[in-house]
């Protein structure tokens, strides 16, 4: 507040000289027309505001020429501005005042002084000049209209019921300054149009600052439109992102640049080969110069994230110790001991020999014999990462070498693929199953694999979506099969080294050494609370699996386990320990699936019992023939295979070349059809001719 001396001293100068008090605006033009807030916080503005409050509540509202300037004196104001009254004055709790004003009229300011803590003037009010003619400013006024509606349609910010009001103002004064206030911006632009007195240059500069300004907005539109066209194309929210960015850009936040240093440095890190590295850096300046979030950017840094995460130099100490290894085989695999000394041997050319350019060893034999195991003890053995790649149903050639990176969801083949989650250049790789890749119209996947495998090229092994050479030479690579229906180039890159199974008394063994201790473990048993003989593991053996390997063995073993378990908790027995015997084996497995070297008891015309080779030993194998009236057909049933059906036609020669001799009717074989079967009709037999037997059972 001012002093009393100074209200009355406004008094005084109100009569005396017709002072009208000035509020100086710092960053706005107030038009005539126009109730606007201001807030006023500095003393001078305060004490001319209180002046002007207690005289007619009238000031004139100058702008500053200098915004920036906050000591306000005459030489930085326009002289011309506003006529207004004050409507209503609000003291904030800060000190500053809220001030509701009404523009009047244009007015000049034509003596500013600063006297007694204020700023006042003598005023002439400005009067509009009507240069123009009816017809004129009716046009003017039609085109104003209808420009701000188009203004106000492609602003969007401009609300609907100032658009109404404006359509309705008839006086093209009071039109063209509300209009100036919702549109120009400039404040140069809105202080030369408060200033123009010649109604027909006000109205001129109006329309042509409307048109410039929906020119822009046309222009904005367009820009957005092809943004979005982009979005659509790229990415929805690219935008977004890059208006994101260059927010970020401004706050001084760098993310981006610390990721590429970063990506950087891992570069420098990996100690890549001369080509990588190259390859690896043109990435790099390639992501420097895409958009952040841009699909692009994302492949390439995913390509870079791969290049550097490969091992190109970091490697495992191999042991070379061969007892040791020696020692791990025989903890993890009972029996086999040709495999084991065939393994033994090759790592010990291996220890001698640098760079040895040695046979890629390949399992081959029937499920469970422990092929995928034995590379698995091998690794430990020589302490290498163990990476096992299953091959079974693999029929795309990009698997194995990789997609090129042009590919939406690229990546590498699973050969560098796994080598990189080992961490390692030199690890132990088994390719399981290596009989059971196809090939189809996405490639070979075993031409693939003759890269791999080849000590002559894999040095330089390339894959489609690294694009540079990686050295496998150092990798040890072993192969399992099932069978010997393996591609012929790459048998030829392979030693093969059969498994044909598990004797009796070995598998008698590994269940007492291995299984049974496992099984007790896996079922929450105590040793002391089951007890199986050697005969009773036999008679599981002989009448419940028929296999070359382990793994029926294990299910039925398991069996057990889960019978004894249900039997103690349900307290089934009194007794804290089960004991399962030959006699009482079939109460928990079932009655007996094979019948084990049973030959009939009887002799009976065209049934004769021979014997038989399968992947678990020898075998009974009875063969039954009936002759029954027909037109000399020969039928054979029970999955037999080549060599026996081969035989089949070889007895019946032989039977019909020496039917006199037998005593059999010369046309037998016109007259009557031959039915010869084998039993046991789900598995297959083959291996010797048995035409022994078979000639025996025809002829009979």
């Amino acid at each position: 507040m001012i002093s009393q001396d100074n209200s009355n001293l406004a008094n005084e100068i109100d009569i005396a000289n017709d002072l009208v008090p000035i509020i100086p605006l710092k960053d706005v033009v107030i038009f005539p027309n126009m109730v606007v807030p201001l807030f006023v916080g500095r003393q001078k503005s305060i004490n001319a505001l209180e002046i002007a409050d207690k005289k007619d509540k009238q000031v004139i509202l100058l702008s500053q020429k200098n915004p920036n300037d906050n000591d306000v004196n005459p030489e930085n104001l326009h002289t011309t501005g506003t006529l207004a009254k004050i409507l209503q004055i609000l003291p904030l709790p800060d000190g500053t005042k809220k001030v509701l004003i009404e523009g009047k009229t244009r007015a000049k300011a034509l003596h500013i002084t600063d006297t007694h803590g204020f700023l006042a003037t003598e005023v002439e009010e400005i009067q509009t000049k009507q240069d123009i003619t009816k017809i004129e400013l009716e046009a003017q006024r039609r085109e104003a209209i209808q420009l701000f509606d188009e203004f106000a349609k492609l602003n969007q910010k401009v609300p609907d019921e100032v658009v109404s009001i404006i359509a309705k103002i008839t006086n093209i004064e009071q039109l063209a300054d509300v209009i100036i206030t919702h549109v120009i911006v400039d404040l140069s632009i809105r202080q030369e149009l408060l200033e123009t007195a010649s109604l027909k240059k006000r109205l001129t500069l109006l329309l042509r600052e409307l048109n410039r300004e929906i020119e822009i907005l046309n222009v904005e539109r367009k820009i957005q439109g092809r943004v979005k066209q982009q979005i659509e194309k790229n990415q929805k929210e690219y935008y977004l992102h890059e208006q994101q960015r260059a927010i970020q850009q401004e706050l001084g936040e760098a993310e981006e640049q610390n990721e590429i240093q970063e990506l950087e440095s891992k570069i420098h890190k990996a100690k890549m080969p001369e080509e990588a590295e190259k390859k690896a850096l043109a990435e790099l300046k390639k992501l420097k110069m895409m958009p952040q979030m841009s699909s692009e950017s994302a492949l390439v840094r995913n390509y870079i994230e791969h290049l550097v995460e490969l091992p190109w130099n970091k490697t495992t100490k191999v042991s070379t110790d061969l007892d040791k290894a020696q020692k791990v085989l025989d903890k993890d695999h009972y029996g086999l001991e040709k495999i084991k000394e065939r393994i033994v041997e090759y790592l010990a050319v291996q220890r001698r020999v640098e760079n040895n350019k040695s046979p890629i060893l390949c399992f081959v034999g029937p499920p469970g014999v422990g092929k995928t195991s034995l590379g698995e003890s091998i690794a430990k053995a020589t302490n290498r990462k163990y990476v096992r790649i299953a091959l079974g149903g693999l029929h795309d050639e990009a698997e194995i070498r990789g997609h090129r990176k042009t590919y939406i969801g690229a990546m590498s083949g699973k050969v560098l693929q796994n080598i990189s989650k080992s961490g390692v250049k030199n690890p132990l790789v088994l390719f399981d199953e290596i009989d059971k890749i196809g090939a189809d119209h996405r490639g070979d996947p075993a031409a693939a694999l003759l890269e791999v495998l080849d000590p002559e090229q894999n040095k330089a092994f390339v894959d489609n979506y690294t694009e540079v050479p990686f050295d496998l030479s150092q990798v040890m690579f072993l192969c399992t099969s099932n069978s010997m229906n393996i591609p012929g180039p790459l048998r030829d890159r392979m030693e093969v080294i059969r498994l044909s199974g598990y004797t009796e008394q070995e598998k008698l063994k590994i269940a007492e050494q291995y299984l049974i201790p496992r099984q007790i473990k896996n079922n929450g048993l105590k040793a002391s609370e089951i007890a199986v003989d050697e005969a009773t593991i036999l008679d599981v053996i002989r009448y419940y699996t028929a296999e070359a390997g382990v793994r029926n063995l294990d299910r039925q073993i398991g069996k057990l386990c889960r019978k004894v378990v249900t039997k103690l908790d349900t307290k089934k027995t009194t007794s804290k320990k089960i004991k399962i015997t030959q006699e009482n084996l079939h109460e928990y497995l079932g009655i007996q699936i094979n019948d084990f070297g049973v030959s009939a008891k009887e002799n009976r015309i065209g049934r004769v019992t021979g014997l038989a080779w399968t992947e678990v030993g020898g075998d009974i194998l009875t063969i039954e023939v009936v002759a029954i009236p027909g037109k000399g057909a020969i039928i054979r049933s029970g999955q037999l295979g080549d060599v026996m059906k081969e035989s089949i036609q070889a007895a019946i020669t032989l039977v019909r070349s020496r039917s006199n001799a037998l005593g059999i009717d010369e046309k037998f074989y016109e007259n009557k059809d031959i039915h010869i079967h084998v039993p046991d009709g789900a598995t297959p037999k083959d291996g010797p001719s048995a035409g022994i037997a078979m000639v025996t059972a025809i002829a009979s």
